[in-house]
């Protein structure tokens, strides 16, 4: 046995430290330079949107997305509950409130059955997650959104290099939110980005992105000068991070066949298990082709799931669960609400546990980590 492993290593190729120092000897480090334009330009170029926009992470590509979308106190958006805080609190900070359906237990993605049953005449917006880097199914959410006219937010924050039906995530709604954390594919540190399929709000985009200002149209030499045009704030990040990320972007193939091999490693290695009943395994519909974001197996219950990460845990390898439901936390209870019943997304959330993945991750230390996890139900 090794000497362990950590839940998650940052991504790194190597051309990081030179690109930063490239950006820095332009003197150009304030954003919106040679890597953030680069960055947005292979965005662009990859999932074939109107604009995509570097900002200083999904978290504020969603708040982007909400002003866009211009929601009001008093709005109502449906989401998941097993979602991060961050696909809330995007819309709750502009007075919304944030309603809750279940999840489906095969993906652990919204329940689209479920979402008409939650439109009321306040609905605003649908904000779809894509967990794990797999698709939610998007042409009936679609369906539901133009008949009732919403808009519909894809939170992509797992999903680069993921498709539904060939399109790329977060190109399908009206917006979409990729993040670049340093948990994700992709790496910036701390970052995101937002992508618009439409361009009439490509300009309205900028100006919130750039304070409020027309400062973008200034630099293109549209204007002589720039103002206060609108409400914004600075989403804008350094181009040291654009510096970082564009590294790995240029080697985005070869990160997404390094981690597909490890996460269909673990797929066989663990499918025995399964074929016993003693876990459940990922479920990958066939219309998706997901990016190998997480490995993820579902334990019997809670008490199981505790006993299993102690064990893997004391083995010194990273295991880790998440989310604690958001209909169940004080800020959820407080800001939202759960539109009919939880069947699942308690249940479901109490049993799943993560496995270590990221890139240079070997399949020999994949079947090592699996031996563990066989071990324990042996």
């Amino acid at each position: 046995m090794s000497c362990g492993y950590d839940f998650n290593v940052p991504p790194f190729v190597g051309t990081e430290i030179k690109y930063i120092k490239d950006a820095i000897g332009k003197r150009k480090i304030c954003g919106d330079g040679e890597y953030t334009k680069k960055c947005n330009a292979w965005l662009e170029n990859k999932t074939g949107v109107a604009k995509a926009l570097l900002t200083t992470s999904c978290t504020h590509a969603t708040e982007m997305a909400a002003m866009l979308c211009d929601i009001q106190p008093g709005d109502e958006v449906i989401m998941p509950s097993y979602t991060f805080v961050s696909t809330a609190d995007a819309f709750v900070l502009r007075g919304a409130k944030a309603v809750f359906v279940d999840i489906r237990p095969d993906t652990m993605n919204m329940d689209e059955k479920l979402i008409e049953n939650a439109i009321t005449k306040k609905t605003k917006a649908i904000v779809p997650v894509h967990y794990a880097g797999v698709s939610c199914e998007m042409d009936t959410i679609m369906e539901i959104a133009k008949r009732h006219h919403l808009y519909v937010v894809e939170d992509a924050a797992q999903g680069i290099m993921s498709t539904y039906k060939g399109k790329a995530l977060g190109s399908i709604g009206d917006f979409g939110c990729y993040s670049f954390h340093e948990t994700k594919n992709y790496s910036m540190g701390e970052g995101g980005a937002l992508l618009i399929r439409d361009e009439k709000y490509i300009e309205n985009a900028e100006i919130i992105r750039e304070k409020g200002t027309n400062r973008s149209k200034f630099f293109r030499g549209q204007i002589d000068k720039y103002t206060w045009v609108e409400a914004g704030s600075s989403y804008l990040p350094s181009e040291l991070n654009a510096a970082y990320l564009y590294a790995q972007l240029e080697m985005a193939d070869e990160i997404n066949e390094n981690r597909m091999a490890c996460w269909n490693r673990y797929y066989e290695c663990l499918k025995p298990l399964a074929d016993e009943g003693k876990i459940d395994l990922p479920v990958i519909p066939e219309e998706c082709q997901h990016n190998a974001h997480m490995f993820y197996i579902k334990a019997k219950d809670l008490e199981e799931r505790t006993q299993l990460l102690s064990f893997v845990k004391s083995k010194n390898i990273g295991c880790v669960f998440h989310y604690i439901p958001l209909h169940t936390a004080p800020a959820g209870q407080k800001y939202g609400r759960f539109a009919g019943e939880d069947r699942y997304t308690t249940r479901e959330s109490e049993r799943l546990a993560r496995l270590p993945m990221y890139y240079e991750l070997t399949t020999d230390d994949v079947e090592e980590i699996c031996d563990v996890i066989k071990e324990f139900y042996r």
